[in-house]
């Protein structure tokens, strides 16, 4: 079964954790200096913050798959509704591996679809996703943490 992810970048983690558990009536299941993530039943989403420097808001947003057969279907989804795309295979991002796929909708919107297969001692590569994807930007992805290589 798919989990909805969405990912916020905040001003201040320690405020924005109490906040979160507060609304969610939950703990984090994971908590960093620099980022929280709650895995939910109900509502049943991968809900995570970060505090990495970038302006406060949406991140992204995402589907995260059980198996790598189910990214593989929501990835052809993915390609069928929009160009470009890209593939990052067994990535380290926000301290977990995973294999993704990332897009753009038309009105701007990063999405990512997602299986994770193991945890890390680290976030990720701070590289800055770029403002839009181009066909550039998807041949010359190098797995940086939640975003695609920017310029």
């Amino acid at each position: 079964m798919k989990r909805i992810h969405l990912h916020l970048n905040v001003d201040d983690l320690d405020r924005s954790v109490r906040f979160y558990e507060t609304l969610l009536g939950a703990r984090p299941s994971v908590l960093k200096p620099d980022y929280a993530k709650w895995m939910l039943d109900d509502p049943r989403v991968n809900l995570a913050i970060s505090q990495r420097g970038r302006s406060p808001g949406v991140d992204h947003v995402g589907v995260q798959a059980e198996s790598s057969e189910e990214l593989a279907e929501i990835a052809a989804r993915l390609r069928a509704a929009s160009e470009p795309t890209v593939d990052e295979a067994a990535t380290t991002c926000c301290y977990a591996y995973s294999d993704k796929h990332w897009a753009q909708d038309p009105s701007g919107v990063r999405w990512e679809t997602f299986y994770t297969f193991g945890e890390s001692t680290t976030y990720g590569l701070a590289g800055e996703a770029p403002a839009t994807f181009t066909t550039a930007t998807a041949v010359e992805a190098a797995a940086p943490c939640c975003g695609p290589a920017g310029d």
